[in-house]
């Protein structure tokens, strides 16, 4: 590579130590209105209620729910049931079941700064398969977290994500649908920012990660297909074969001291 004086690599953009603080103020906020969702689902209980219980948690906070009304979106957190894999819209008529695989997504902006985190967890009991899927989700997510290191590629994300996915595969003895086509994205002073992060591929391409680097880093996988469709209302993505899907996401950063969740 020839070294062009004044020619800057290209990086996944950077934010200050001040500015994590605040998307970390942000990301407290998500990371409280998803554990009021979590505690609060249990059979009997709607998607729409879960979402009325995050929008207030963000609000007492003094966010604002950076969902509701994104693109048209008509809810504060995405509600995506079994085989709803990501965009789920929280209705009063769907209610909650024992046996359960509930993902969902939040957003929350605070003092312009966005936060953005995804959970999947069960109401009551879960079968063994979907406890499995969701905890390979999870560590899936945590790999690609482990990879946000300064010097790091794009790409080396989105490889460590594929690793741990097929990591997940050999302990648990069976195959996942890796879903095709979502990933995750920058994120900043706007939710959904470049660039995309896929959640598969070959290391060492894109943009560098330097420190104040940010990602939302969010796998999703299948117990099927890595096929999805688009249902009529124009938002709530599903497995093509019926099979269940699960959903784990936090916004990052590369710091000096290892990856940071803005998050928690």
């Amino acid at each position: 590579m020839i070294n062009v004086p004044g020619l800057r690599r290209k990086v996944v953009p950077r934010r200050s130590p001040g500015e994590l603080d605040a998307m970390a103020a942000a990301g407290a906020l998500v990371a409280a209105a998803l554990k009021a969702v979590r505690e609060a689902a249990a059979p009997g209980i709607s998607t729409g209620e879960l979402d009325r219980i995050a929008e207030s948690v963000i609000r007492d906070g003094g966010g604002v729910p950076s969902f509701l009304g994104y693109h048209g979106f008509p809810a504060t957190v995405c509600a995506s049931v079994n085989d709803r894999v990501v965009h789920g819209i929280p209705s009063d008529a769907e209610v909650l079941v024992e046996g359960d695989l509930v993902s969902i997504d939040c957003g929350a902006i605070l003092d312009d700064w966005h936060g953005d985190s995804a959970v999947t967890f069960g109401v009551g009991t879960l079968i063994p398969a979907d406890e499995l899927l969701s905890e390979a989700t999870r560590t899936s997510m945590e790999a690609g977290i482990a990879a946000m290191l300064p010097g790091n590629r794009l790409t080396d994300v989105s490889h460590a994500i594929e690793v741990g996915t097929h990591a997940a595969e050999a302990r648990d003895g069976r195959k996942y649908g890796i879903v095709a086509g979502y990933g995750g994205h920058g994120i900043g002073r706007e939710m959904h920012m470049d660039p995309f992060l896929p959640n598969e591929g070959a290391p060492g391409r894109g943009p560098y990660l330097e420190v104040g680097s940010v990602l939302a880093i969010e796998p999703m996988l299948t117990l099927g297909t890595a096929n999805t469709k688009i249902l009529d209302d124009d938002w709530t993505v599903v497995t093509t074969d019926g099979s269940r899907a699960a959903h784990w996401e936090h916004t990052v950063a590369v710091t000096d001291n290892g990856p940071r969740i803005l998050t928690l």
